[in-house]
């Protein structure tokens, strides 16, 4: 006989089993004969005890499956307290010219980023001394407004790396993230992030938590611009 045929055969026996699940209840001297080669020894072992070795590689992977899925909600878990942390902080800031200092800070102490730089244009007149309110160069402004999400990978082709503390000389991954009040399709601020860690910040990765930092730090930095930017 031949393989296929072999094959052919074995899958409509697999086939004929799985429809007629009474076979081994009609001819139970059938079953108390199979033998089943085990997995990692020599010995020939029953149908039963090869039932229990699959029901338990089938609970280990679950377990398994399961304690990564804690092991993300924790994870999730300690973002989320992390976001509300840094957004009271920003909620109960009075003193609007601090908040560039609490965005700054917040990305460091809650998030562990290494490197930040934030700038910001159109700012208010009586503001306009603050660090992030530094003029920057009219093509890099023209980037931020293109970014409809945060941009996230290698730094080397970056004008904003400059912006970071050495001129970004370490950096060797960084994130963009855009600053807008709300659905306005011009950017009045960049928020930078930098590593060292080349896969800190990688173009695969997902920008939604990203995306949600951005947010929280374009509604509570649009205090400082001007209506008439």
């Amino acid at each position: 006989m031949s393989a296929n045929n072999e094959t052919e055969e074995a899958q409509a026996v697999a086939e004929y089993l799985s429809k007629h699940p009474e076979f081994f209840v009609d001819f139970g001297a059938v079953l108390a004969k199979i033998t089943i080669p085990a997995s990692h020894a020599g010995r020939a072992i029953s149908l039963h005890e090869r039932q229990l070795e699959v029901l338990r590689e089938k609970n280990r992977t679950l377990e398994l499956r399961l304690a990564d899925m804690i092991r993300h909600g924790q994870e999730n878990d300690a973002i989320v307290e992390k976001m509300q942390r840094w957004t009271r902080q920003l909620l109960l800031q009075a003193d609007d010219s601090r908040l560039p200092e609490i965005v700054e800070a917040g990305m460091h102490e809650e998030f562990s980023v290494p490197q930040v730089a934030l700038r910001l244009w159109g700012v208010s007149e009586e503001l306009r001394s603050l660090a992030c309110a530094q003029p920057i160069d009219a093509d890099l402004v023209e980037q931020v407004n293109k970014l409809q999400r945060p941009y996230c990978g290698d730094s080397k082709d970056q004008a904003a790396r400059r912006l970071l503390p050495g001129d970004g000389v370490d950096t060797r991954s960084i994130a963009l993230l855009p600053l807008r009040k709300g659905v306005d399709p011009q950017a009045f601020g960049l928020l930078v992030l930098g590593s060292a860690d080349a896969q800190r910040f990688h173009a695969a990765m997902g920008t939604a938590f990203l995306e949600r930092i951005a947010e929280t730090a374009s509604a509570s930095l649009s205090r400082l611009i001007s209506a008439n930017r």
